[in-house]
């Protein structure tokens, strides 16, 4: 690509502005209320696949307009409807995805345990590689952190339920853990299957208290060692839990999870909610990691939590109370509600939907799905200022990429490298906040350049283990170039490129010519990756 088109691009790429009653849930897809629209049957419909899916395919992009919008996405409120047999024949062929902390942490050591049980020393580098080799990558945890970013791209770039994996991807990051962490490499495939994945539908409680349970989320907010600050002792892998309170999980879940840095709690309440979840731990989290709740490391005097007072003489239940006041606080619904407007509508939400949709989580006790339906059926979902309006992840731009292309991937290392390259490494966000919610970080330069280099990697069939075919029989001679890009661009684009993109593109795809003199045939593959590449694309 020339330096020229690379800035001419980069230039385009600009920021963008950036139910039923609590008791009673109904256990089949209800039809909704949809607001009226002056907007065309394919404008709505890759508004929704935009940001209900990870991008249109070629596949649901006919079966939206066959069903309607409304069918669509009611269908997809209630994903346990939805075949997904494709994806399941997938996942199949990865045994890690279905194996449980314990067995993963057994079959997949580190490489130290392998050289103690053989009696092998590694006191150099070159001891390390000699036994890597010998045993075989398929041995060791680098396969447990593969298959999980392998079936998490699996599910996204070919699964049915799609809103459900955006949904289990907001989630993650909304209670975000690190595989960097320890031990905690073993414990993330259990905690997003078992904590996030059965919950995303149900009610908020459930899920916060799934995660509060889970040995990931407790060892890597360092629960687990949390203790009252007198004398104590509990298990821990064959080594003695430290004593001491620690607050890392209160902060977090106070300021992270549920009510929000302006949530109107202090930070006296941040020791009463960890004196709280004191004895919350693991039992050998090293081996075979399972909640436990040790009476002795828990600190049994009267508590205060946000104006609540805890008894003393509480146990285990003085963390389910504390659960149970954060997920009915109305400074929880307004951030959930805040953190969903910023996913589906806007970074910047207007104050009224949130509003809103805080009164439908307090109204339904935190019933996930019907915010859901209250924000997808709002005129703030389906206005002009919406649409468009966000940048993708660098995940949602590689998976929108090879839907569009109708592309074949086994989700392999290149392409979760990919991914990484653009800044997003998977199930590595350094930091307890998760990944950024905001497009700033994702369209620096730098960024921008992988993002394109990225798209006709793609479309030149460069990235293994990913096969882009281009079905569509083109044979059209090099004076054609605006047919070929006016018809290549409505099949990935399923939109029309602006006046000045198409400029743009078609400056840089005039053929050049060869020794001969003859013009230089069309390049199909360029075109298309130039295509991914434009900022019509790298919206949603």
């Amino acid at each position: 690509m020339s330096r020229a088109l690379l800035w001419s691009l980069l230039g385009l790429l600009t920021l963008p502005g950036c139910a039923s009653g609590p008791r009673e849930r109904a256990t089949t897809p209800p039809r909704l209320t949809w607001p009226a629209t002056g907007w065309s049957a394919d404008k709505r419909a890759l508004h929704v696949l935009r940001r209900l899916a990870f991008g249109p395919s070629p596949r649901d992009w006919e079966e939206v307009r066959r069903v309607g919008v409304a069918s669509w996405v009611e269908r997809q409120l209630w994903p346990e409807h939805i075949p997904d047999e494709a994806v399941e024949r997938q996942l199949a062929t990865l045994p890690t995805v279905t194996f449980g902390m314990k067995e993963l942490r057994e079959r997949y050591p580190l490489l130290q345990d392998h050289a103690r049980e053989l009696g092998i020393r590694l006191e150099t580098q070159e001891d390390r590689d000699r036994l890597t080799e010998m045993l075989g990558a398929d041995m060791l945890p680098g396969r447990v952190d593969q298959e999980l970013r392998t079936q998490k791209l699996l599910r996204a770039v070919d699964g049915q339920r799609q809103l459900q994996e955006v949904l289990v991807d907001f989630w993650f990051n909304h209670f975000n853990v690190s595989v960097d962490k320890g031990p905690v490499r073993w414990m993330v495939m259990s905690f997003e299957r078992d904590a996030l994945r059965p919950h995303v539908f149900g009610r908020f409680r459930e899920l916060l208290a799934a995660t509060a349970r889970h040995p990931a989320m407790l060892f890597y907010l360092d629960n687990w060692r949390s203790a009252s600050e007198g004398p104590a002792s509990g298990k821990g892998g064959g080594k003695k839990v430290s004593t001491g309170l620690n607050e890392n999980y209160a902060r977090e879940l106070l300021e992270l999870h549920t009510l929000g840095v302006d949530g109107g709690y202090s930070q006296q309440d941040v020791r009463e909610v960890a004196r709280a979840f004191t004895g919350w731990t693991i039992d050998e989290p090293d081996r075979a990691p399972v909640f436990a709740f040790q009476p002795a490391m828990h600190d049994v005097g009267d508590k205060h939590v946000l104006g609540v007072a805890l008894p003393a003489g509480g146990g285990q239940e003085d963390g389910e109370r504390v659960l149970d006041i954060l997920a009915r606080h109305p400074a929880t619904a307004r951030f959930i509600a805040t953190k969903l407007a910023r996913k589906f509508v806007s970074e910047a939400p207007p104050p009224a939907l949130v509003e809103r949709l805080a009164q439908v989580f307090l109204r339904t006790e935190g019933d996930l799905r019907a915010v859901y339906s209250a924000l997808f059926t709002s005129p703030e979902f389906w206005s002009d200022e919406a649409l468009g309006s966000l940048t993708k992840t660098p995940l949602e731009l590689v998976v929108s990429s090879l839907r569009a292309l109708g592309a074949r991937t086994d989700g392999g290392p290149a392409l979760s490298r990919v991914v990484e390259r653009m800044g997003q490494s998977l199930y590595r966000a350094p930091a307890p906040t998760g990944f950024p919610e905001h497009a700033a970080p994702w369209v620096n330069t730098g960024a921008l350049v992988q993002r394109i280099n990225f798209a006709l990697d793609l479309s030149g069939g460069r990235i293994k283990g990913t096969r882009v075919e281009f079905p569509w029989g083109w044979a059209l001679p090099p004076a054609n170039v605006a047919v070929l890009l006016d018809s290549l661009a409505p099949r990935l684009l399923f939109e029309p490129l602006s006046a000045e993109t198409r400029a743009t593109l078609l400056s840089a795809l005039a053929p050049d010519s060869m020794p001969d003199g003859e013009l230089r045939p069309l390049d199909v593959r360029r075109a298309a990756g130039l295509l991914l590449g434009s900022p019509e694309f790298q919206k949603q």
